[in-house]
């Protein structure tokens, strides 16, 4: 089942940026990822505010694709330097409709 990675970005500082993008768009699509949107062009409609820098929708073929994808050796030292050099939040979301 498809599964969609949502992220909310601020970078605190840009010195992880340049290695981090490369390496980390290889990584995705070894894993079956699929950038749907990565921008700063958003607008909040609802709720309190939660300002980001960036957002970011990525498309996996599977939850297990998304979670190997954050467990590869490869991207732990770029997963590491983002969590250092920024404000994250990630969520994984099943393509399913609970309420269907």
């Amino acid at each position: 089942m498809t599964a969609y990675s949502i992220l909310e970005v601020t970078p605190l500082k840009d010195d992880w940026i340049p290695d981090y993008l490369p390496a980390t768009n290889k990584v995705i699509a070894r894993h079956g990822g699929k950038y749907l949107a990565r921008t700063s062009s958003h607008e909040q409609l609802e709720g309190p505010q939660r300002g980001a820098a960036l957002r970011i929708l990525i498309e996996w073929p599977s939850e297990d694709a998304a979670k190997a994808f954050m467990q590869d050796p490869e991207y732990a030292p770029h997963l590491d330097a983002r969590q250092a050099g920024s404000d994250s939040f990630h969520w994984l979301i099943k393509g399913q409709d609970d309420l269907a």
